[in-house]
């Protein structure tokens, strides 16, 4: 997919640790307004390829653009800035735990130094209200809080940017079947409410399906030839389940050999919420 409307480029994108290939020809453009969702097993690359479109991870070979600019081509200042640009939730929300939640949310902010700390205030308090939390949650550790509001927290902190690039790493992960509606409907209703190009990285295939415009699913290197594509699937979350690739078919049906995921739950079927283990 190529157009001229294209936000986030990776092109022949590939990555090594040492003697470990981790991508290798990755290749896909994210249009403006839309999501992206990647899917596949543990060990795959889909968080090492959200690193290299931020350029915390530089390919070995192969290009990374956002908003037209080479990622590997641009100065660490202003990859710094750029990131200031773009919202990451993180697994685990990665919450600064010596801050409470309302120097959480207002540290990018203040890393920007655009804004005065009245304005930072009132954008936190907004953001975090936009989460569907009281402001009472402004005074509070990161121990204090759920997993489900911790996430919440994280979302509210990438938002708090206004950026229009938005990029999510396993948003439900290790939240039960409820609270990770509860971060669906919130990705969906930013998408609503500002126009955000998104990449959500996800194991729940209920996720995929709910907020997915578009599903690139990866291959994991050990298990291919030299010559085999790494992408084994690109298109609408509707064609994963009668796809050709069995390989395919068996991860959104559950019955891949995959492992559990670092919350130690498993991953959750395409037809229930109970997950495989």
């Amino acid at each position: 997919m190529t157009t001229d409307d294209t936000v986030i480029r990776l092109n022949d994108v590939t990555v090594s640790f040492g003697e470990q290939s981790i991508l290798r020809g990755i290749t896909f453009d994210v249009a403006r307004g839309s999501t992206v969702a990647i899917i596949g097993e543990s060990g795959c690359g889909k968080s090492v390829t959200l690193k290299t479109v931020v350029g915390l991870i530089l390919p070995d070979r192969g290009s990374v653009s956002v908003n037209g600019s080479d990622v590997a081509r641009l100065s660490e200042s202003q990859r710094i800035a750029m990131r200031l640009k773009v919202g990451f939730l993180f697994q685990g929300a990665a919450l600064f735990d010596s801050m409470n939640v309302g120097d959480n949310v207002a540290f990018g902010l203040r890393a920007q130094r655009k804004l005065d700390e009245k304005q930072i205030r009132e954008r936190v308090e907004e953001r975090v209200r936009e989460v569907g939390l009281s402001e009472s949650v402004l005074e509070k550790m990161p121990a204090e809080l759920s997993g489900g509001m911790r996430k919440r927290v994280g979302l509210a902190r990438a938002l708090a940017l206004d950026p229009d690039v938005m990029l999510y790493d396993e948003p439900t992960t290790g939240l039960d079947p409820l609270m990770s509606d509860v971060i669906n409907d919130l990705i969906l209703q930013t998408r609503r409410k500002r126009p955000i190009t998104s990449i959500v990285v996800s194991h729940d295939m209920k996720t995929v399906m709910k907020v997915a415009d578009r599903v690139v699913m990866f291959y994991p290197l050990s298990q291919l030839s030299a010559t085999d594509p790494q992408v084994i699937y690109d298109g609408p979350p509707s064609g994963l389940l009668t796809h050709d690739d069995v390989r395919v078919r068996s991860f959104v049906e559950g019955d891949a050999h995959i492992g559990e995921n670092e919350s130690g739950s498993g991953y959750h079927r395409l037809s229930g919420t109970q997950p495989k283990v």
